[in-house]
């Protein structure tokens, strides 16, 4: 059942479900790299918290009315008037208040929050007969959902899409650099609405796929394990809406084929599993890149001791020194160095002494600041400098 969720073989219902969980989860993606560049993750944790009372309020008002309380538009505009007053709130408290901004979103969050759950506690005794699922708003579920929540949460992902293609310029200029936009003439603080207007949008659009309590997940883990991948803000952009596409599918897909699982908790452990790959393998910031790169440069010290040992006719007894010249052909399996580790060894105490008078020349402060005790100093400064300190070296200049 798992190959057909995949493939899209469980009816156009869950297709439909799947394709906008993909649509959501690149919204997500993409939206929440540029509150992660900015350094505001945590906004939309207190946006999504936000959004409970407006759920509840939303379902008495359509009972109240007489309508059905569980309609998806009708409980996703409840919920983007309650978000909205939430943020709203945030911003009032940050620019009049002393209070920093973590302490303004703890503080929405959690009053927020309490309040919500006062008013799902007040809906349960009520009944209505109307309010079961209710409960999905806090962990997402799409079992059972109808074909229109179905079409409305995807045509709500491929709008948000559409804004952040029509604005993503100013706003990673703004996310990057507030001050250098500002001075570009960019409205800075319009744009800060505008990101934390798309924020909003999304969490909205995904309470019912996702859940708001794990929103802030799919907003935060894509970027972020983006950023393993590249060092460009364009690519961070797109690969971290193609990663939320893939985790929202897969966790769609998983739910799908088994309906008593919560979509949200699958889709941010998708979006997890995904994290924890790149964390792994990824080519420049991943763990196993940075053990490569650690024990390429332990071998380097290794190398480079062992040499000035042999230089200066000192017994070598680290056995991982000895393995390393010996398999470069500059020691033999006693010990003694060979022709070819003789010139090396006397190359590498030769720019030792290179560097000394480097680093005490005031006018060479700059290169000298280079050394590391590894870099070779033809790397540094030109075969004129280097010829112009071994005349000051006292050493024959048969030993270079």
């Amino acid at each position: 059942m798992l190959i057909d969720a995949l493939f899209l073989q469980l009816g156009y219902n869950a297709t439909l479900v799947a394709i906008g969980a993909a649509l959501l989860g690149a919204a997500s993606g993409i939206t929440g790299t540029f509150l992660f560049l900015r350094k505001r993750a945590l906004v939309s944790d207190a946006v999504s918290h936000a959004t409970l009372p407006g759920v509840c309020v939303a379902f008495l008002v359509l009972v109240a009315l007489g309508g059905d309380g569980r309609n998806l538009a009708g409980l996703l505009i409840g919920s983007a008037v309650s978000a909205g007053i939430g943020l709203w709130c945030m911003n009032w408290l940050t620019r009049n208040t002393r209070l920093a901004e973590d302490a303004a979103i703890g503080a929405v969050l959690s009053v927020f929050f309490g309040f919500g759950v006062v008013l799902l506690t007040v809906i349960q005794t009520l009944g209505v007969g109307r309010q079961a699922g209710l409960e999905g708003f806090l962990l997402g579920s799409t079992a059972g959902m109808l074909y229109s929540d179905a079409l409305v949460i995807a045509a709500g992902g491929a709008a948000v899409l559409f804004l952040i293609l029509l604005t993503r310029r100013p706003m990673t200029m703004v996310a990057f650099d507030p001050e250098y936009a500002a001075a570009r003439g960019l409205p800075v603080d319009k744009v800060d609405m505008l990101m934390m207007g798309l924020v909003m949008a999304v969490t909205v659009v995904g309470l019912k796929v996702v859940g708001l309590i794990l929103i802030v997940a799919l907003l935060i883990i894509p970027p972020v394990t983006a950023r393993f991948w590249t060092e460009r803000a364009d690519q961070v952009v797109i690969l971290a809406g193609v990663l939320g596409a893939v985790a929202a599918y897969l966790g769609a897909a998983i739910s799908a084929s088994a309906p008593n699982l919560p979509t949200g908790p699958i889709i941010v452990l998708m979006s997890f599993a995904l994290f924890a790959l790149s964390l792994l393998v990824a080519p420049n910031r991943g763990v196993l890149a940075a053990v490569l790169r650690h024990q390429k440069f332990q071998r380097r010290v290794h190398i480079r001791q062992g040499l000035l040992a042999l230089a200066q006719d000192q017994t070598i007894y680290e056995p991982l020194t000895l393995r390393l010249l010996s398999k470069r052909g500059l020691v033999r399996a006693d010990g003694v160095a060979t022709k070819a580790g003789r010139a090396r060894a006397a190359k590498a105490l030769r720019d030792e002494h290179r560097w000394d008078i480097l680093r005490r020349d005031q006018a060479q402060e700059a290169a000298a600041a280079l050394y590391d005790g590894l870099r070779e100093i033809e790397t540094v400064l030109t075969p004129d400098q280097i010829a112009e300190i071994d005349r000051k070296i006292s050493t024959p200049k048969e030993a270079c």
